[in-house]
């Protein structure tokens, strides 16, 4: 497996686990804690696709992703919401907010790195576990 994977987390310990997952399938991954350091990372970087957490701090990573499908270098990456909420209505929020998914926390170990492979691959089915 291959690709840049850009992580918008605010937990260390989320993000850690993120990385470590997904380095060990061979993506490359960036992390960020939050939409400040989100934004600042993608003056200058695009990945292939961003893992973004719905409950960040200031900024939350729905009105972060409404702000990124604005930009036009940034219309083909994928962007998969992460959030601890399996509730019908939150997917629905994220898709509408311009998610491609929708994975629910915690993450599920053996299938994570295949889902997110799965979103790279398209089409972006709902790959939530």
């Amino acid at each position: 497996m291959s690709g840049s994977i850009l992580v918008v987390d605010d937990n260390a310990d989320n993000r850690d686990l993120t990385q470590i997952l997904l380095e060990c399938e061979g993506f490359e991954v960036r992390m960020a804690e939050d939409a400040a350091q989100a934004l600042c990372m993608l003056g200058n970087y695009r990945p292939s696709l961003i893992l973004m957490d719905v409950q960040l701090p200031g900024i939350d990573g729905l009105e972060l992703t409404r702000r990124l499908r604005q930009d036009p270098s940034l219309q083909g990456v994928v962007i998969v919401a992460l959030s601890a909420y399996a509730m019908a209505a939150e997917k629905e929020n994220a898709r509408a907010a311009g998610c491609d998914g929708y994975i629910t926390k915690p993450i599920n170990t053996r299938t994570f790195a295949s889902a997110v492979q799965q979103y790279l691959a398209g089409p972006h089915a709902d790959a939530a576990r």
